[in-house]
């Protein structure tokens, strides 16, 4: 009988490359049964210290790691030693690495990681819900959805909601015009399902709208580029949020990974609780 592993993906940034590099790693090993928990962000001992406190209370657990910092990959690495966890930097021999550690020959199969399994019929599942709930549409299904974003226009909902789509979590965006615009569902039971705002700094929006804008070649919708009414609709927005008890993101200097990963951390909470 297999053994059940505990695989702690820690990265400093997004831990989109990480990710990438254990489904690549993991469609090598026919037998490996596991459980995945993510950390992003991870730039402190402190951090790394809590993590490796958890790992040693589970059994089978293993790290796997991409730190660019060179003090604190050695820190993740000694402290791992220190406790007899198995540790891997992704610039290590990983597939030997885990050759040993599942007693395992590796497959070489070349693309494995694409196989048409489970997970990418999930996958793909929670982008046509995305897809179909794109912008407000379905909102009477918004109990449906793992993750619901809230925002303004052009806070980035859409392209957010693609991309935790395609790491596997059914997505609903609705624009939030004023609370009013907000499912009757939604503000009766705030709580319903894991619920993020999405803000952004009102020039920056300027530039968006105004882009946009030029884009559809609209000239008449003066207030939708107006820096004093973009500045209310954000006000009003994070008042809705604070109101409701909901979490916010500010995502004006954040690239779509980086919000992406922030609200996958904020769903892992909402659902610890």
């Amino acid at each position: 009988m297999n053994e059940k592993y505990n695989v702690y993906l820690v990265s400093d940034s997004t831990g989109e490359t990480l990710d990438r590099i254990f489904l690549s790693l993991k469609s090598q090993f026919s037998n490996f049964k596991y459980e995945k928990k993510e950390f992003a962000f991870v730039r402190t001992e402190q951090q790394i210290d809590k993590i490796i406190k958890e790992c040693n209370q589970i059994e089978n657990s293993l790290i796997l790691y991409t730190i660019v910092e060179t003090k604190l990959a050695k820190y993740i690495s000694n402290k791992s030693e220190e406790f007899n966890l198995p540790c891997f930097g992704i610039l290590g021999n990983l597939i030997l690495s885990f050759s040993k550690l599942l007693n395992q020959k590796a497959s070489h199969e070349p693309s494995g990681q694409h196989a048409l399994n489970d997970q990418y019929y999930e996958r793909i599942e929670a982008i046509q819900f995305t897809m179909n709930h794109d912008d407000g549409n379905l909102i009477n299904e918004v109990n449906k959805a793992d993750i619901i974003l809230l925002g303004v226009s052009r806070t980035s909902k859409t392209p957010t909601s693609i991309y935790l789509a395609n790491k596997g979590f059914k997505t609903s965006n609705i624009p939030l015009i004023n609370e009013q615009s907000l499912p009757q569902a939604l503000k009766k039971n705030p709580k319903m399902g894991c619920v993020v705002g999405l803000n952004t700094e009102a020039e920056r929006l300027v530039d968006l709208r105004k882009n946009r804008m030029n884009t559809l070649k609209e000239t008449t919708n003066k207030q939708y580029t107006s820096l004093n009414e973009i500045q209310k609709e954000i006000d009003n927005a994070k008042k809705t949020y604070k109101k409701y008890g909901w979490p916010s993101i500010d995502v004006t200097r954040k690239s779509v990974e980086e919000t992406a990963a922030s609200i996958i951390k904020i769903y892992e909470i909402y659902n610890e609780k």
